[in-house]
């Protein structure tokens, strides 16, 4: 037992007192490595053994604590097991080179960008003389950039390397983790491995002559959301009547095991891990890889499963989780926004031809100045990303911008009508999330930088306060957008509602979005009229190209409650297809989104839900197959945390645009 371990109870001293307690002490890991060095087969075990138990010392000493950090007896033994195969494969090579290679490849994917060169230098110290010869993944790379380019992604040195670093990672663990923050790349990460292990599978299949590597094999991956069910419904339950019904994972190992072609099953566990529900994956992630249900049976994990975590942090995570599985970070710095800007640009030459090479030119030095300047002198009330805020960026550009619009100017009129969007485009989503003060300091620094595309700014006012003319080709203020308002005396009065500057200025960006089946959050305090304008808008629009409906949160709303929602308001073209009627979009207006309770651990299970479905669909939960979902677009609205309102996780925030609703002005009230 692990005594303080997140998840673990205290035993009773009357049940202590049944027990006689032996204490484990630290064993001495120069001793251990040793023997193991010797067993794989290694000359120079003893002074490799002692540089090795040294450099973990030192690693865990100096460089910064992280929670996905571990140099323990599990980790050292990881080393030791993946020297052996590489001594093997490589007889020829001095045994230094070989040890360092499995050291560097078995720590290297989970360190910060800020310790790799401390790490590096650790190496350095105890193999003065060594040098470490390049790796040439030929092959291997060679498919992976075939599989971003496939993608409309692009080809980051960095990102490619972490991909054959998960690969590394995975010949030596059957278990590992991703981890990273949100829109880092995490799930691009195995998808993109996954489609190229498959297409070296089917390269060396079609050519004989080929020698067959048993790691190219195809790949199936099956995601799932650990917190968006309960834990019945993901290991199993017993009924009243005493039936025990398997859950999704023993469903999918039983599958898996079934399947007796060599292909490579990989259960994807997308969400956040916490002791409540992995800590019954130990023995599954242990060398004994045996699934244990509660109904008593235990489940062998052949050869060909691996599993997958993609988390965020692993503050939940207890160190007996963490030792047994191995680990990738992904670090923000790797990507940034520019691939995100590249990738796009891409499909901006067929949606604006005559002026998409303007367009981007412009767009990346203006990003590159005024991201880092929200970031240090602009507040957020509810946190974002800095991809997010970029996808939201050209999520506007592509709903606003389109070549039958531009192509009707004089040439200078379309150039300044494409410089206004742009414009336009920067206030709404860098500085779309930012709170009352903080738009005002943004709306100085926005001028400024981009006086060169456009010098007639209105003076009054700041730029949030003015939406373009197309026929003029200039800013006019959103009032000239309000129309007059009639009093209706057949209404009842609750239901009136007057035409503002603010009703008119979201429900414009609002259509916008939606349109582009973008997500939308609108985020405000209490009372400034989110609920009014999102309803406003989905019941008196004139669009006949969605349906709605609106789901009021409350502390109590469960993931059931969702899936019920979903499963009735949904059509059911396909088993495993839920969508809105044919020709048709579906807005689904989540309100108070933030008001469901958190668990034990922090977790809220419908936000999670949502996340998911966002993502591709959701479970049935009575024969647990994956239903897919299509064409609904989401609209959220919360108020900032507090008062039984909770933060919403960064990996849900980053699929909307996020808009803040500032305090109604004196005019609107």
């Amino acid at each position: 037992m692990n005594p303080g371990y997140a998840g673990r109870t205290e035993l009773p001293d009357n049940l202590k007192a049944l027990f006689r307690p032996v204490s484990m002490m630290i064993p001495d890991y120069a001793m251990i490595a040793e023997i193991v060095l010797f067993s794989e087969g290694f000359k120079e075990a003893r002074s490799l053994a002692r540089k090795m138990v040294q450099l973990y010392k030192l690693a865990s000493e100096q460089l910064s604590k992280q929670d996905h950090y571990d140099f323990g007896m599990r980790a050292v033994k990881s080393v030791l097991v993946m020297a052996g195969q590489l001594r093997r494969k490589n007889p020829d090579t001095s045994e230094d080179v070989v040890l360092i290679r499995a050291m560097r490849d078995s720590n290297v994917p989970k360190f910060l960008e800020q310790d790799l060169p401390l790490f590096r230098g650790i190496i350095k110290d105890l193999f003065p003389s060594v040098t470490v010869p390049y790796i040439d993944y030929g092959d291997l790379e060679r498919a992976i950039r075939n599989q971003l380019r496939e993608r409309n992604f692009q080809e980051p040195d960095n990102f490619v390397i972490k991909i054959i670093q998960l690969f590394e990672t995975m010949l030596v663990r059957h278990g590992n983790m991703i981890v990273g923050p949100a829109a880092t790349g995490k799930t691009t990460l195995y998808k993109i491995l996954a489609g190229a292990l498959t297409q070296l599978f089917e390269e060396e299949e079609e050519d004989d002559t080929r020698t067959k590597d048993p790691w190219h094999q195809k790949i199936f991956y099956y995601v799932l959301n650990p917190k968006a069910i309960s834990m019945g419904e993901l290991y199993g339950q017993t009924s009243l009547t005493g039936d025990f019904t398997d859950g999704i994972v023993p469903i999918l190992v039983r599958s898996a095991k079934e399947d007796e072609s060599p292909a490579l099953k990989w259960i994807v566990f997308d969400g956040p891990v916490d002791s409540l529900w992995i800590e019954s994956m130990n023995t599954v992630l242990d060398d004994n890889k045996m699934l244990c249900l509660v109904s008593g049976e235990r489940i062998k994990i052949p050869e060909t499963i691996t599993m997958l975590f993609e988390v965020q942090d692993l503050a939940q995570a207890s160190p007996a989780t963490v030792s047994r599985c191995g680990m990738v970070y992904i670090d923000p710095v790797y990507l940034g926004w520019e691939p995100l800007v590249e990738s796009w640009s891409v499909s901006l030459k067929e949606q604006l031809p005559s002026h998409s090479e303007h367009l981007v030119s412009e767009l990346k030095p203006l990003i590159g100045k005024l991201l880092p300047f929200v970031r240090s002198h602009c507040r957020e009330e509810i946190p974002s990303t800095d991809t997010n805020l970029v996808s939201s960026c050209l999520n506007l550009l592509k709903a606003l911008l389109n070549e039958e619009m531009v192509s009707k100017k004089r040439p200078e009129d379309a150039e300044t009508l494409v410089n206004l969007y742009l414009i336009f485009a920067l206030t709404w989503s860098l500085g779309a999330n930012l709170n009352d003060k903080s738009r005002e300091v943004f709306d100085k620094q926005l001028r400024k930088e981009t006086q060169m595309l456009y010098s007639n700014f209105p003076y009054s006012g700041t730029i949030y306060d003015y939406c373009i003319d197309d026929d003029m080709v200039e800013f006019v203020s959103w009032e000239t957008k309000v129309q007059p308002f009639n009093y209706d005396s057949k209404l009842p009065y609750f239901s009136i509602l007057v035409q503002t500057v603010d009703t008119v200025k979201y429900s414009f960006l609002l259509e916008a979005l939606a349109k582009q089946s973008c997500h939308v959050l609108f985020m405000g305090d209490t009372g400034v009229g989110k609920t009014v304008i999102v309803k406003d808008y989905i019941s008196n629009s004139k669009s006949d190209w969605f349906v709605s409906y609106v789901v009021n949160c409350s502390a109590q709303t469960s993931t059931n409650n969702l899936n019920d929602i979903f499963e009735e308001k949904l059509q059911k073209p396909k088993k495993k297809l839920r969508r809105p009627p044919i020709g048709k979009k579906m807005i689904m207006f989540i309100d108070d989104v933030n008001m469901p309770v958190l668990d034990r651990y922090g977790s809220q299970p419908p936000v999670e839900l949502l996340r998911q479905i966002m993502e591709g669909g959701f479970y049935d939960l009575k024969k647990f197959f994956f239903k897919s979902v299509e064409d609904v677009t989401f609209v959220g609205a919360c108020a900032p945390p507090g008062g039984g309102r909770n933060p919403l996780p960064q990996r849900f925030t980053r699929h909307f645009n996020m808009i803040w609703q500032t305090q109604l002005s004196q005019q609107s009230m």
